[in-house]
């Protein structure tokens, strides 16, 4: 079975994404993605999967996986059943890590470790019960209290006793091959022309699909429709550029975007945020003159 593609968006102004999740969740799936990833499991028991590892997992489980290894969580629990918080995940991408080390040649001393991530690296418990806290406060870290917090999760991992690979030395990932899938197809030419129009019949034309025969297999593999699956990393982008781009009006964050009228992105944005985006943006500016003023 081929696993899906994770588009993961690396906000701008941001060198990695850190991030939390419930059970179930849309990413929760049998997929890939080009970025490492440090997966932390806060919650719940079941089985994970590295490549060609099958293993089992509890609470406090830490494994960074490398670019393009396909990989998945499942827990145990009673159907229906929905957890708050799963785990806590950090996503970065090869580049960032080579022009970091080029510029501090310190981080060179986790180059080994990346290199096992390549088959998945699996900590040990007393390295996890260190990193944890770290996690938990680098989800919702500024400034550079989030670049120290990175630092030092990469620290504790690079200096770890007992970390061990999963896949096994002759499992290769091949992303190519995982490309030829159609979705898969699909959701690359969405995140690289994210801002600009297309429709469902234009995907269903590169994949080779009729329009129904895509609709069904997106929505199975995404959880979602594409309209809504479009839309969710579009506001997702708009708040990155409301974030780094404060000259920028709300009008040209929603062309920018990739919406087409005013009103329908403030829909958007209000369902998905809970607020407007003009909101969203006093509420950015606020916080910068209390930290100025600190």
């Amino acid at each position: 079975m081929n696993p899906d593609l994770e588009v993961v968006q690396i906000g701008r102004g941001e060198s990695f994404k850190a991030w939390e999740h419930g059970y179930p969740f849309h990413t929760v799936r049998w997929h890939f993605h080009p970025e490492y990833e440090i997966h932390h499991v806060v919650a719940t028991s079941g089985r994970y999967f590295v490549g060609d590892f099958i293993g089992e997992f509890e609470p406090g489980n830490l494994v960074l996986t490398g670019p393009n290894l396909p990989h998945n969580w499942v827990s145990n629990i009673p159907v229906g059943t929905c957890i708050p918080l799963r785990g806590r995940v950090v996503q970065f991408n090869e580049a960032f890590i080579t022009d970091a080390t080029n510029v501090f040649p310190e981080l060179a001393a986790c180059l080994p470790m990346l290199e096992l991530s390549r088959r998945g690296a699996l900590f040990s418990a007393a390295t996890a019960s260190a990193i944890g806290p770290m996690l938990k406060e680098l989800v919702a870290a500024k400034g550079l209290r989030r670049i120290e917090l990175f630092i030092g999760v990469l620290n504790a991992m690079s200096s770890a006793t007992e970390t061990r690979s999963l896949a096994s030395s002759r499992y290769m990932p091949d992303p190519s091959g995982f490309m030829s899938a159609g979705v898969n197809q699909a959701l690359s030419y969405i995140n690289c022309h994210l801002t600009e129009p297309f429709s469902e019949g234009d995907l269903a034309g590169l994949t080779g699909q009729s329009a129904s025969a895509f609709s069904r297999s997106f929505r199975r593999h995404t959880g979602m429709a594409l309209v809504q699956y479009v839309n969710r990393l579009r506001i997702n982008f708009a708040c990155h550029l409301l974030m780094s781009e404060p000259a920028m009006t709300i009008t040209d964050i929603c062309f920018a975007a990739g919406f087409n009228n005013i009103s329908n992105f403030n829909r958007h944005f209000l369902a998905q945020k809970g607020m407007a985006p003009s909101r969203f943006k006093t509420l950015l500016a606020q916080n910068v003159r209390a930290v100025e003023a600190a």
